[in-house]
């Protein structure tokens, strides 16, 4: 009896903390998947009608909920760019040059602030007659100067140069945390070899990292689609014409400015579904990777 006790007394003290997760997620997922079949009126606490899936059917066919998943799909770039910046300066740092404990600290800040904040500094800096288009104009190269915010052609790869200055410094710190395990001797035994910088990288570091990439590309993946609403909707409000609209913006429109609820729970059901999906692969992906790293 003590025995069949002591097995469920884990189960037991957890129970607070299941019931919270439970209250906090379970019953949020549900309602959406609820009010994703249903049309609601302007407020969810109003009488709803069961319309089945003609939510689904709407977002289907709408042009502008393509675009918002087209530009999630172009952030998607920012990953590879993110993982070669992340490798290159975390190996650069871990050979300790002159002054590397303030560069790292310099990298890293920009991850720790908040979007909002980060936003809005961006977004002033990149005006039209903001701060980089007068700098390019004092140094005689108004040829440069753009409507980085403005301009369909350009609004876009703004945000997302902005997403890699903020999000590089988690990388940094993965990768150099990962190298500060792995054994000196490999790389002195590379350079004593003859191996050029480049090389100690692609031979070395690289291999050694392979599991730390793996999850930072999986986190930013979902990142990109699930956590730069704050980025468009303080810089570009999703414009200039609709440029710059993400899933997150999408349903924000729907269900805030439009009182489509049942629209907005729709997009935001497939949102959710596309994000299990990689944390599926994410799951996928350590469990290679360990049976990898175990060979």
């Amino acid at each position: 009896m003590t025995a069949r006790f002591d097995r469920w007394l884990p189960w037991i003290y957890s129970l607070p903390m299941i019931a919270f997760v439970g209250l906090t997620f379970a019953y949020p997922t549900l309602s959406l998947l609820t009010y994703s079949l249903e049309h609601v009126g302007r407020s969810a606490y109003l009488p709803t009608t069961f319309v089945g899936m003609a939510n689904f059917g709407y977002i289907a066919t709408d042009s502008l909920f393509h675009r918002a998943i087209a530009n999630n799909l172009r952030l998607f770039l920012c990953v590879p760019v993110l993982l070669v910046l992340s490798v290159v300066l975390a190996q650069l740092l871990h050979d300790r040059p002159r002054g590397w404990r303030l560069y790292r600290s310099l990298l890293f800040i920009p991850y720790i602030l908040s979007i909002p904040v980060v936003g809005v500094v961006f977004g002033y800096l990149f005006q039209y007659q903001g701060q980089l288009n007068s700098g390019l104009r004092a140094l005689g190269l108004e040829a440069l100067a753009a409507d980085w915010l403005g301009s369909p052609a350009f609004a876009m790869p703004t945000i997302m140069a902005v997403i890699v200055w903020k999000e590089l410094g988690f990388g940094i710190i993965l990768c150099l945390a990962r190298l500060s395990s792995v054994g000196e001797q490999y790389f002195e035994a590379a350079r004593v070899d003859g191996a050029s910088w480049f090389q100690v990288l692609r031979y070395v570091t690289v291999p050694q990292l392979i599991p730390t990439l793996a999850f930072y590309a999986i986190v930013e993946l979902i990142n990109m689609l699930s956590w730069v609403f704050s980025y468009v909707y303080v810089m570009t409000l999703g414009g200039p014409q609709n440029s710059t609209v993400v899933t997150e913006f999408y349903i924000y429109q729907q269900v805030f400015q439009n009182s489509q609820i049942g629209v907005g729970a729709a997009a935001g059901v497939v949102l959710l579904a596309i994000v299990g999906l990689l944390l599926a692969l994410r799951q996928w992906l350590s469990q290679r990777l360990a049976v990898y790293e175990n060979e």
